[in-house]
């Protein structure tokens, strides 16, 4: 069927009923499928059947591209836990070390003391008191040893005098 005759066709005909122009139509479209050649016809068929394997073919694929996005889905998950674990473990790594590095950071704020140094701080101090403590204990130990004194007897009359 040719362009012309279609555009004809379709052309504004007021002296004709639309009910004719239908008709015509119709019987236009039937003679066009009569003098459709066996050849295109074929050619349609093929067509048709390589669609209809494609169709196939993806109808079939669909199983497993949806098994694959929920295999996708729950490893998405997986990672975003394994980085939620990983931040926690940064900003403990990161507490840590502000913590560490507190007492030789130039740049920390002054007048905002942490607690946890002031409490490192004093207890270096009192391991440091220790320290010298033993330290004096061993001179003087040392000192009564050399002066002939018997420890001995002194720690014995000690502990018995705590037991009385």
């Amino acid at each position: 069927m040719s362009f012309s005759y279609l555009k004809e066709k379709f052309k504004k005909k007021p002296e004709k009923d639309e009910k004719e122009e239908v008709d015509q139509l119709e019987l236009a479209l039937s003679e066009e499928n009569i003098q459709e050649t066996p050849k295109e016809q074929k050619e349609d068929e093929e067509r048709i059947a390589i669609i209809m394997n494609r169709i196939n073919e993806i109808e079939n694929d669909l199983p497993r591209i949806k098994v694959n996005i929920d295999t996708l889905k729950s490893q998405i998950q997986e990672l975003r836990e394994e980085i939620e674990k990983l931040d926690k473990t940064i900003k403990d790594v990161m507490m840590l070390y502000e913590v560490v590095s507190q007492e030789i950071n130039p740049f920390r704020d002054l007048d905002s003391e942490n607690p946890i140094v002031k409490e490192i701080h004093e207890l270096k101090q009192d391991l440091e008191d220790i320290r010298k403590e033993v330290a004096q204990i061993k001179g003087d130990l040392k000192l009564l040893a050399y002066h002939g004194v018997d420890l001995d007897r002194i720690i014995y009359e000690a502990i018995s005098e705590g037991e009385t």
